[in-house]
């Protein structure tokens, strides 16, 4: 998993079916036999099981396999097959993004797109409509939940940086992030909880990890999040990623959103690492676009000029990439790790 060991999580078929026939029921433009989805999602994944193939198969549709994600190759088969439905990642959208070939395309006949597994900024969305007319919406989800939970409507209201309204027959509540009990104020940040009957049974031969998960028949997501005055979500961010700067909490997803803003960065993730007894200090990984060139100090002017000070990185680094699961979730546990064993030096 991104933030330890991976358990196993026991879902019923009862899940997986509720979970199809949400999404189906979600996005209402596709036609039983009529449409045409790239699968280059694994399918061992709760994501790409529940929207790519489970999907598919509910609408009689195609589905195009691709053994791995290589943006060239997936903008071919969109043109070949003429593929009607995409659901990815982030970093699936900013390689199409980035691709120096990929306004030459013919990417019309995209209805829907989908991002899932990680935030998606609004920067990247823009740009991934503009080039292929599609509509790409941010949903949110998590395997214990057969993975779907919420999404931004295909048609009518959408909200950027929100992960948008819950899914039919689910019911979502913001609690208290400390006690886990009551819910919070509209508006306050909380810990994001869910009912629906795409929920998991529990956690295979974990007892305590479902008690402290499932709780009066709630899953408790470990995720904070807020809820505007129109019911739509957003997710402020993993309660394990929080940042103490400064005797404040700083979001990462914050600065990231921000970062992405900066014409020369591709890809960028913000972690807190150890720096006192009550502290952390933010460290910003960042990899450029394709032939451009940046200095730690521009980055960190970029920052100082669109943020409160107390939320601006101490440490700017450079990467070619950033370590990601087989999903392609970015592993923050994986850079703080890299940085512990540097002190130990």
């Amino acid at each position: 998993g991104t933030t330890g060991v991976s358990k196993g999580v026991m879902l019923s078929h009862a899940n997986v079916v509720a979970n199809t026939l949400q999404c189906r029921y979600w996005m209402t433009s596709l036609e039983p036999g009529q449409e045409v989805f790239i699968g280059v999602l694994p399918y061992f994944h709760a994501y790409g099981m529940s929207t790519s193939q489970n999907l598919s198969i509910s609408l009689a549709g195609t589905q195009v396999l691709l053994p791995r994600f290589q943006a060239d190759e997936v903008l071919k088969a969109i043109e070949k097959h003429r593929a009607t439905v995409f659901c990815g990642i982030q970093a699936m959208f900013i390689a199409i993004n980035n691709h120096p070939r990929a306004s030459r395309f013919d990417l019309s006949s995209l209805k829907v797109c989908m991002s899932g597994a990680g935030p998606l900024h609004a920067e990247v969305q823009k740009k991934f409509e503009d080039l292929t007319g599609a509509t790409l919406i941010e949903g949110y989800g998590l395997t214990e939940s057969a993975p779907v939970t919420h999404c931004n409507p295909c048609r009518g209201t959408r909200k950027k940086g929100s992960i948008g309204v819950p899914f039919p027959d689910t019911v979502a509540r913001i609690v208290d992030i400390e006690t886990g009990i009551g819910e919070v104020p509209l508006g306050n940040i909380g810990e994001l909880t869910i009912s629906g009957p795409q929920v998991m049974a529990g956690y295979w031969n974990k007892p305590e990890d479902t008690k402290n998960t499932i709780r009066d028949g709630w899953l408790y997501t470990g995720d904070s999040a807020t809820m505007d005055e129109d019911g739509f979500f957003y997710i402020v961010d993993r309660k394990k990623d929080m940042i103490k700067s400064g005797g404040e909490n700083v979001y990462p997803r914050e600065l990231e959103e921000v970062l992405f803003r900066h014409p020369k960065i591709k890809d960028v993730v913000v972690v807190g690492l150890p720096h006192s007894l009550r502290d952390e200090a933010i460290k910003a990984y960042v990899v450029l676009k394709d032939g451009e060139h940046a200095t730690d100090a521009e980055i960190l002017k970029f920052c100082r000029e669109h943020l409160a000070k107390f939320k601006v990185p101490r440490w700017v680094e450079f990467r070619t990439e950033l370590p990601k699961n087989l999903v392609g979730k970015v592993l923050r546990r994986t850079l703080r790790e890299e940085e512990l064993a540097k002190k130990k030096r």
